[in-house]
């Protein structure tokens, strides 16, 4: 049998071993900030390294406190939602495509929404 020390040993090295690796994340994705890439390219690879970075510390976290798990879970479900949308928001708000070009035949129906609002409304005897 594995005696008790050795496993809470164990948990202790994955656990710090996790943290340290999500603190690495987190230096190298504020590396390329420096570089003379473009600002899209720039915050793509800050938020990939900011969320995986913090998604192991959370982990580690999550294997020191067992007993914080649902919070800690819901701390992931968050970083990895708001990180991937932020991502889209970012990446919508960069294109400089009409919006038409821009989401292809979804744009349709909001089109057609937005020209009913803006029109004016028709009456059945024309002018009166």
């Amino acid at each position: 049998m594995i005696n008790a020390p050795v496993v809470n040993t164990l948990i202790d090295f994955l656990s710090y071993g996790c943290i340290g690796l999500g603190l690495v994340f987190w230096f190298w994705g504020t590396w390329p900030l420096v570089g003379d890439r473009s600002v899209l390219y720039k915050l793509h690879s800050l938020s990939v390294a900011d969320t995986l970075g913090s998604l192991s510390i959370v982990v580690g976290l999550l294997l020191k406190i067992p007993r914080e798990w649902p919070l800690l879970l819901l701390a992931v479900f968050s970083l990895a939602l708001w990180n991937t949308m932020l991502g889209y928001v970012l990446a919508y708000c960069a294109s400089d495509l009409p919006p038409a070009e821009r989401w292809g035949d979804a744009a349709e129906p909001f089109s057609r929404l937005t020209s009913s609002v803006t029109s004016e409304p028709q009456t059945e005897q024309g002018d009166a």
